[in-house]
């Protein structure tokens, strides 16, 4: 067997020692190379028994809203508003040319005084064929007949009672006025200008809507439909299904839901296309600040219920899913679905998903590193209400 010979440089103690440097320097690279276990902070949910507020978006609606249109047709001869001012019901809007509406009633009149003329003498023609009838001067046929021209003298003297009342009614609709309370728009049509009345292809000459209570509508999901029935039917708790349960509302740019109201409205049923139900609240607007069409977010009472409460930021969304990482076994990431509700004392209400055993992560999760299944290294925290 052939002798190997080292090189003088490489004498036995310097092989044995990079041998040794081969074997062991890889696995101190790779034991360097592992990321330590990310800190995070780690708490118990907070367990509150709040007021339960759903939120919704909806819009303010008038109350009532008119078309204001002519009754009768004619000239405008005058118009008593101003464009947008405040206005009381049976305030005079518009003046029609009375002119034809006088000379009709006037006719009206003097057929209702031809009429009365006629059965005056329908009546003493019959009281004259009555005397007549017990001497036989007048044949049976006869006194029938003045009993028919009685009879109709009387229907011609109720045609024209009802013709003059109309005659009186048209007069009286050349006059417009306003058939409700609230803010009038600005006129469709100016002095001068022929108007249509009628039943069909009227003028439309503006129109009012109230403002003092005004309505907020909104849309409710099934879900919340259902959630509101079921509360009711267990315990009989009165939530925001009940007409009369108490909202609060804010405007785009307030902070604060500083108008209340009340529920006056629920639709009796549920919209096949969109799954949701419209309702309706009432709220007072004495000083007129709050205006149709504006949009605002409104409260509902949903009723008294014990809740876990957590930090807002920590909430995750995984596709349609709302998430909470939590602390398992070994230290591990487990992520729990969670169900939420709104925000309460600051924090984001729970309905379903946590229990008051589990660790919540609620500081440390920005890191790359917290995520399913990961290992962490948790430190004691605490959810405060948020003031």
């Amino acid at each position: 067997m052939p002798r190997v010979s080292l090189p003088r440089s490489l004498s036995p103690s310097r092989l044995f020692a990079g041998l040794f440097a081969i074997s062991v320097v890889p696995g101190l690279a790779l034991a360097q190379g592992a990321p330590p276990a990310p800190p995070v902070s780690v708490a118990s949910p907070l367990l509150r028994k709040i007021t339960l507020w759903d939120e919704y978006t909806g819009r303010f609606e008038a109350r009532e809203q008119v078309e204001v249109r002519a009754r009768v047709s004619g000239f405008i001869e005058d118009i008593h508003f101003r464009d947008g001012q405040s206005i009381t019901k049976g305030d005079k809007l518009f003046s029609i040319d009375k002119r034809p509406f006088v000379l009709s009633l006037e006719a009206a009149q003097a057929e209702l005084d031809r009429t009365k003329a006629q059965v005056a003498l329908a009546e003493n023609e019959m009281d004259r064929a009555e005397g007549m009838t017990q001497n036989r001067t007048i044949t049976a046929r006869e006194l029938d007949q003045r009993r028919a021209n009685l009879a109709a003298a009387r229907a011609s003297q109720q045609a024209a009672e009802a013709s003059l009342k109309i005659a009186a009614l048209n007069l009286e609709w050349t006059e417009v006025r306003a058939p409700i309370s609230g803010r009038i728009s600005d006129k469709k049509v100016d002095i001068g200008n022929l108007v249509s009345g009628g039943q069909s292809a009227t003028t439309l000459l503006t129109t009012i809507i109230s403002q003092d209570p005004i309505a907020f509508v909104f849309e409710a999901s099934e879900a919340d439909f259902l959630r509101y029935s079921r509360l009711m039917q267990a315990g009989g708790q009165k939530t925001g299904r009940d007409v009369g349960s108490l909202v609060r509302v804010k405007l785009a740019d307030e902070r604060a839901y500083e108008h209340e109201g009340k529920m006056d409205f629920i639709d009796n049923q549920i919209n096949a296309r969109s799954g949701t139900i419209r309702a309706r609240a009432v709220l007072d607007n004495k000083d007129q600040f709050l205006t149709p069409g504006t949009f605002g977010r409104m409260q509902l009472y949903g009723g008294e219920a014990e809740v876990f409460l957590v930090p807002d930021a920590i909430i995750i969304s995984d596709q349609i899913n709302k998430v909470v990482f939590t602390l398992g076994p070994e230290n591990k990431v487990i992520p729990k679905p969670v169900t939420l509700g709104p925000i309460a004392e600051g924090l984001r209400v729970v309905r379903a998903g946590l229990s008051a055993t589990d660790k919540v992560i609620i500081n440390g999760i920005a890191s790359p590193l917290v995520r399913p299944g990961g290992v962490v290294s948790p430190m004691p925290g605490e959810i405060k209400p948020v003031p």
